[in-house]
């Protein structure tokens, strides 16, 4: 005798955009792996690229914000996407926020140690901040970026970094860019900075990579690389993690509002942890090297998806 079925009963799996773009329109690895946990929990996730006219939005119970890197040169347009596509997370408020590195500057004001920075306008004729300073080495890159990207470390000592560092300003001027002129913290060349992941609001875990930036800006795009630098799971201070949390707390919405968070870590020559980055929009979680990692994320994402 056969079962009988109820169709009625039996629903089809909820769908998920992994938003990602054109130039890696199947997602990057990273993101590949959150694919089976979501299935597990009912979830069909999908890599759709963000400006594709063609795709209907409303087809999906959320919207993640994944590998959508080349927001960097369309960032307007980018913008308006995600403030006129329903259900996008991280929100709206939070991409436009954190895709513009100002936002650095803000928290400063809020009391949160950063990597001193010197921001530069379009039109500032203010003398560079490494003349008449003892410091040696500083970096220049504009305050709309991700993977290193128009990037470089300069030492000052050198007359032909003077020349390359005041060219790149200059450069990044030219094209209407704010630019970011930072000493280059050099404790990184021995402890590396150190990442901290948020999933749903919680800590999840930390990884710490090797320094990345070794010379002037060479015109180099790594955006849609492998990410090829020394990755290392570690145990985070607590100083790092009480950090980090302090700046989840002033993003807009509060940390209630991430689905994600990695927030990058340097250590001063005392020690004190310094905020280099705020990633809300974009980042590499290290599922590789944590898999355990994309079972939370999946289950924070099914959270949202229950919540809608």
């Amino acid at each position: 005798m056969g079962v009988r079925v109820d169709v009625g009963d039996v629903r089809p799996p909820a769908r998920v955009a992994l938003a990602t773009c054109a130039e890696l329109p199947d997602a990057d690895e990273d993101t590949r792996r959150l694919i089976a946990p979501l299935a597990a929990r009912g979830l069909a996730a999908t890599p759709v690229v963000w400006d594709d006219r063609a795709a209907d939005w409303s087809e999906f119970a959320v919207i993640i914000v994944r590998s959508c890197w080349d927001y960097t040169a369309r960032r307007t347009e980018f913008l308006t996407w995600a403030a006129t596509t329903p259900r996008v997370l991280n929100p709206s408020a939070v991409l436009a926020w954190n895709t513009d590195k100002v936002y650095l500057a803000e928290l400063a004001a809020q009391g949160i140690p950063v990597v001193p920075t010197t921001w530069i306008g379009a039109d500032d004729t203010a003398p560079m901040p490494w003349q008449d300073s003892p410091q040696p080495e500083w970096v220049v890159k504009p305050a709309v970026s991700l993977s290193a990207l128009d990037t470089g470390r300069y030492d000052i000592r050198r007359r032909d970094h003077q020349a390359l560092a005041l060219d790149h300003v200059r450069r990044l001027q030219h094209a209407g860019k704010t630019v970011m002129v930072q000493p280059y913290v050099a404790t990184i060349d021995a402890a590396g900075e150190t990442s901290l992941v948020f999933l749903g609001g919680r800590f999840s875990h930390a990884v710490r990579k090797g320094a990345v930036l070794d010379g002037p800006a060479r015109g180099l795009d790594h955006r849609f690389a492998a990410d090829g630098g020394l990755l290392q799971v570690c145990e985070p201070m607590p100083a790092q993690i009480e950090l980090a949390e302090r700046v989840l707390s002033l993003v807009p919405g509060g940390r209630d509002a991430l689905l994600y968070a990695r927030i990058d870590l340097v250590q001063d020559l005392d020690g004190t942890p310094l905020v280099m980055e705020a990633e809300l929009t974009e980042p590499t979680l290290y599922f590789a090297q944590v898999p355990a990692a994309a079972e939370r994320f999946a289950a924070a994402v099914a959270a949202r998806v229950r919540s809608t």
